[in-house]
């Protein structure tokens, strides 16, 4: 498909540098033959006043419009080259250049279908595990009232993790938004840290989980319910890959003209070859980190990297293998 609009639109390229050739060429060729021959003009009319107003002698004024015509041709010629010439050239770079100027458009419509096959795939899952385990309840003539509860509750976990499915997906989608408008304000740092601690805090209790805060006073232009989401991931992140009864830690300090957030866990890690894709949507790393133990669509941390990129920050991981990791971000304090 977009090979074929290559084409044409490097062919509508091709047709304006030849119309914009064509008319130019009109022009000058038209504009030099009118000077020519007004200097032929002029110039006989130099040889009859030294001839005492006598007319030209046939033979030179048919040597010199043979001069006129030739020159005429000549002019004509060098413009059909350079035109020809200009057409070959203009052919290679209308090419080249419908190539540069469709690669974005094509990189973002493979990257949209990635992203409806992965979204496809991931509400395939809760939905056919809602579904099967329907099925399966009222195909079982002794069902009672634990059971039916118990397909209840499963099936109300399904339910909330599309929920979450589809609160991910919009994020994402609204970011994607090139018209969306963001506000910032003057947001004091303590308060959104500690909301985002409560939002985790279940976790870290069914863990058992330490979660250390150390925050500096300070206050940044931002917006704050981004913050929140941001740390909020972050946090719930490091949660999901430390083991029981693991540590965490939660800093934010002023650093120049910025402020950073350090969040390090003493969990599994990831490996070297993962971290250059753990912002992509709906990536997931070896199966130690996999969606069969550990909750989650692969969405958290690429709504985090693009609540950084809003805020014109920066977000980068360390991380040793069996060890633990480092999420750091670093966010301007001044307005963004």
């Amino acid at each position: 498909m977009f090979r074929s609009a290559r084409i044409r639109l490097a062919a509508w390229y091709l047709l304006i540098i030849m119309l914009i050739s064509a008319a130019f060429s009109i022009a000058i060729y038209l504009g030099v033959s009118n000077d020519i021959e007004r200097r032929f003009s002029r110039l006989e009319s130099r040889i009859m006043r030294s001839n005492d107003g006598l007319k030209m002698p046939r033979g030179m004024h048919q040597i010199m419009h043979g001069h006129f015509l030739e020159a005429r041709n000549r002019i004509l010629m060098i413009l059909i080259i350079a035109n020809g010439s200009i057409v070959i050239i203009s052919s290679g770079a209308g090419y080249f250049l419908a190539g540069k100027t469709l690669e974005p458009i094509e990189e973002s419509l493979e990257e949209q279908k990635r992203f409806v096959a992965d979204a496809s795939h991931e509400l395939r899952t809760p939905l056919t595990s809602l579904k099967t385990s329907i099925e399966v309840a009222l195909r079982d003539k002794k069902l009672n009232k634990q059971t039916a509860r118990d397909v209840l509750t499963d099936s109300l976990k399904d339910v909330d993790n599309l929920e979450i499915l589809a609160s991910d997906l919009l994020i994402l989608a609204q970011s994607d938004a090139s018209n969306q408008k963001i506000s910032f304000e003057t947001v004091d740092l303590a308060p959104i840290v500690e909301r985002a601690r409560k939002n985790v805090e279940p976790t870290s209790n069914k863990k058992s989980t330490s979660l250390q805060i150390d925050v500096e006073p300070l206050v940044i232009e931002a917006q704050a319910q981004s913050l929140e989401k941001l740390l909020t991931i972050l946090l719930d992140n490091a949660l999901k890959y430390t083991k029981e009864e693991g540590k965490i830690i939660l800093t934010a300090a002023k650093d120049g003209g910025s402020v950073v957030f350090k969040i390090d866990d003493d969990g599994i890690g990831i490996d070297e070859k993962d971290i250059n894709h753990i912002f992509d949507r709906f990536y997931r790393v070896d199966q130690s980190r996999s969606k069969n133990k550990i909750a989650g669509f692969g969405l958290g941390l690429s709504i985090a990297k693009r609540i950084v990129d809003t805020h014109k920050g920066s977000i980068d991981v360390t991380s040793t293998l069996g060890s633990g990791s480092t999420f750091t971000v670093k966010l301007p304090i001044g307005e963004s």
